[in-house]
């Protein structure tokens, strides 16, 4: 049904605002509630939507991505007639260079597009978590006679200054459009998915040189062609904040909130190393206590677990209590220690009798007070914590950081420890 469309996933972006959490990958590589990680709900929203030319755009950090992603089989991408390609920029030639934003990621790969007699092209980001069959969205686009197509829904009124947001009519054509206002005058906010008739498309990048989508193209497309929305009214996260990543995985826990990946079909990649193809199942001793948790394949669980997500391979000792939290891979949480809204990265240890974030908002981080300020600590990929170290709220501990490198055992609210810089500050 939709080999007249091609689909170009844009997965190249920082993401800083997720802070240590992509210091070693893309953002759309980042874990995601236990078993997956946040490309795999758009990949799997293509999967099912029959669509079977797919382009990734690769840039920041894309080895683990290009690793989970593989030759698409996972997502049934692969195929005589079925593929998903990577395409990092061409750096290195004189007329290329890395991308500059959305729109020149686009137009660095018009050859993707041109010369296969396509219909439409399929716009999609790989960093938001949410579940869409495309197919509804290519008939509104196609009922409509629009040009563009942007799908779009309602947020809370204090998420609009970080979203594009739309002004409609009674048709829900677009009429107005405004880019991260702090002053926005409707909360319609764009998903960053967006359909594009495909010759317009190419005539739009071709004929000017602007970078980004929200910022530059879809203003001008408004001008120049038919540009609608979307209404969509199912559950959509941006967990580009560290807030926000945390809210969405306990959105896993609440029946109430709509993030269902097992009846939406989320596929993952089983292959990946580590995930849970080659898992035992999970251990939970006599002793131990988990209550509104979930608990991937591998893990052992000696103490307590409450609300928190744990990945596969996660071990929690005697006497440890781990509430609020979401602990990727691998990591231990050792004997008595207490760890409350933390987000802890793969192969994090937490030293025994350790006592880690807790309750509150408390004094924002010194280093980046914009991404922690809601009192989740950060504790960063292989770091180890020293036996009988006290954590605050808003703290970082950086990647790698070994034992070692705690000159304090105390770092006290909105501190920060980094590799490679000298004490806790």
């Amino acid at each position: 049904m939709n080999g007249d469309t091609a689909v170009l996933l844009l997965a190249g972006g920082v993401g800083s605002r997720l802070n240590i959490l992509v210091s070693k990958r893309a953002k759309p590589a980042v874990p995601f509630a236990g078993i997956y990680r946040i490309i795999d709900f758009t990949l799997s929203s293509i999967a099912r939507s029959d669509l079977t030319d797919v382009a990734v755009l690769t840039q920041y950090k894309p080895l683990s991505l290009m690793d989970h992603i593989g030759t698409g089989v996972s997502w049934d991408l692969k195929g005589r007639f079925r593929s998903v390609r990577i395409l990092p920029p061409k750096t290195g030639e004189k007329e290329w260079d890395w991308y500059k934003g959305t729109a020149d990621a686009v137009r660095q790969n018009l050859d993707f597009i041109k010369g296969k007699n396509l219909k439409r092209v399929l716009i999609v980001s790989g960093d938001h978590v949410y579940h869409m069959d495309y197919r509804n969205l290519f008939r509104f686009h196609d009922e409509h006679a629009a040009r563009v197509t942007i799908s779009m829904l309602e947020v809370p009124w204090n998420q609009t200054s970080q979203l594009g947001t739309a002004i409609v009519d009674s048709d829900d054509r677009i009429v107005d459009w405004e880019e991260k206002s702090p002053a926005a005058r409707s909360n319609l906010a764009s998903m960053g998915i967006y359909v594009f008739d495909a010759a317009f498309l190419v005539e739009l990048l071709e004929t000017t040189k602007e970078i980004d989508f929200g910022h530059h193209i879809i203003p001008m497309a408004i001008k120049e062609g038919t540009v609608f929305a979307y209404p969509f009214q199912d559950y959509w996260r941006d967990v580009g904040t560290v807030q926000a990543y945390w809210e969405s995985n306990m959105d896993l826990l609440d029946p109430s909130s709509g993030l269902r990946p097992e009846s939406w079909g989320t596929m993952t990649n089983p292959n990946t190393p580590g995930l849970f193809n080659d898992r035992p199942p999970s251990r939970i001793l006599a002793k131990a206590s988990v209550s509104h948790s979930a608990i991937s394949p591998g893990c052992v669980i000696k103490g307590k677990v409450e609300d928190s997500v744990l990945s596969p391979g996660v071990f929690v000792g005697e006497g440890a209590h781990v509430k609020g939290c979401v602990i990727m891979h691998d990591s231990v949480v050792s004997d008595g220690c207490r760890l409350e809204r933390c987000v802890v990265d793969k192969r994090a240890v937490i030293g025994r009798g350790s006592m880690v974030g807790g309750h509150g908002t408390g004094k924002p981080n010194n280093l980046f007070p914009e991404h922690l300020h809601t009192g989740i600590t950060v504790i960063g990929k292989k770091a180890a914590v020293p036996t009988d170290s006290r954590i605050g709220i808003n703290c970082i501990v950086d990647a790698d950081v070994g034992e070692s490198d705690f000159i304090n055992p105390e770092l006290p609210d909105g501190a920060s420890l980094m590799k490679g810089k000298t004490g806790n500050g």
